[in-house]
């Protein structure tokens, strides 16, 4: 199969997961932020990562959806979703998202919530503002404040789009997001390539600070934290374990074998982990 069978093949998975999900728009101040629901049950919100969109979650939904109706927004400045009138703190991207969850799912209403990256950093403040969660699960969570590995990135704007543009996003995903060579297949450039080139939200600035590991500090409720045994944005194994210490209600997870994106690289384990953690 040629490389551009491959994407073809790629897209209409992707269109074929939009379909079944309910496009919704909410709003903040004048910003309208893109959500979609799929599936029924208890719901269960899951935000993406820096540079990201819900399809962070593309080979997740499927299995998610049979047990829990699915909330997945872009957040603001990704994907479909406004930016917000600058600036876009923390406080606000969490404004936001807590009033648009408030308006959709029901003010109060118990949720889960399920985050990735950059999106762990706004789920625990989240979680610290607006309370009604009941279980928190960060995957691959930044804003723990240690020190981590320095990455050898690309920066894919500097190409015109063609071959070098498209190896820049694969030199990208091989060296941030995923450890096998083998997971890095035509979905994977896909999904990264086109929320790399609609993202206008600056998130490594947060993801840098100890803005989750204070929140979690605060919190009383169940966190589960999960990392790849490769994932060069985690903190060292003895500073994870550190994070679930003297914490009952936390449990500390990592994924052999995987980089950052755990759960597009290790999709039935993770799937499995959260069925559990939310079951």
């Amino acid at each position: 199969m040629t490389h551009s069978e491959s994407e073809v093949q790629a897209r209409a998975l992707v269109a074929q997961l939009a379909q079944r999900g309910e496009p919704l728009d909410a709003h903040f101040e004048n910003s309208a932020i893109r959500w979609r629901r799929i599936g029924s049950g208890p719901p269960l919100v899951l935000l993406h990562g820096g540079n990201g969109n819900w399809l962070h979650w593309v080979r997740n939904i499927e299995a998610l959806a049979q047990q829990h109706q699915l909330w997945l927004p872009d957040l603001p400045g990704c994907g479909e979703s406004d930016a917000l009138a600058a600036p876009a703190s923390l406080e606000r991207l969490v404004a936001a998202l807590r009033q648009n969850i408030d308006s959709l799912i029901g003010t109060g209403r118990e949720i889960g919530l399920v985050a990735f990256s950059f999106g762990s950093v706004l789920a625990s403040n989240l979680a610290l503002s607006r309370g009604g969660v009941n279980r928190l699960a960060l995957l691959g969570p930044t804003g723990h404040g240690f020190a981590r590995s320095p990455l050898s990135l690309r920066n894919w704007r500097l190409y015109a789009p063609g071959p070098a543009q498209t190896e820049a996003h694969l030199h990208n995903l091989s060296h941030l997001m995923l450890h096998q060579r083998s997971a890095v297949d035509a979905l994977a450039l896909v999904v990264h390539r086109d929320a790399s080139e609609h993202t206008r939200l600056r998130s490594k600035p947060l993801s840098l600070t100890n803005a989750t590991r204070r929140a979690l500090d605060r919190l009383q409720i169940p966190v589960l934290m999960a990392w790849g045994e490769h994932d060069p944005t985690a903190p060292a194994a003895g500073n994870q374990q550190t994070l679930a210490e003297g914490h009952p209600n936390r449990r500390w997870v990592r994924v052999a074998g995987a980089g950052h994106w755990i759960q597009y690289e290790r999709p039935a384990e993770i799937n499995a982990l959260l069925d559990e953690w939310f079951g």
